[in-house]
């Protein structure tokens, strides 16, 4: 699913809400949860899951086409875990349309 679709999803199920509305609270979500994972925060949503900061030691690569050495610098990534819920809904689909979303 994509940012718009996302929006359109949104505003078909709340109608009182315009799409202008709904794109900017998207944009401004996001734009938090970005700013909080650069800043090394770690974010978790329950029932969803948790965003964390995973580092990468720096560490001797190879150039491909030459074959010398290269040091490939540290870098910082972000890294999810979904959360048990999450994990359950994606598992076993059908006990959490049946259920109504919980399993």
């Amino acid at each position: 699913m994509t940012k718009s679709e996302l929006i359109k999803n949104i505003s078909a199920q709340y109608p009182h809400l315009s799409v202008r509305d709904v794109e900017v609270a998207a944009r401004q979500v996001l734009d938090y949860l970005s700013d909080a994972l650069a800043e090394g925060e770690r974010i978790e949503i329950r029932g969803f899951g948790s965003f964390s900061m995973h580092v990468r030691p720096a560490k001797q690569g190879r150039n491909p086409k030459t074959g010398e050495p290269v040091l490939v610098p540290e870098k910082r990534v972000p890294h999810f875990k979904p959360g048990k819920e999450l994990r359950e809904q994606v598992d076993y689909p059908e006990a959490a349309t049946v259920s109504g979303g919980k399993v």
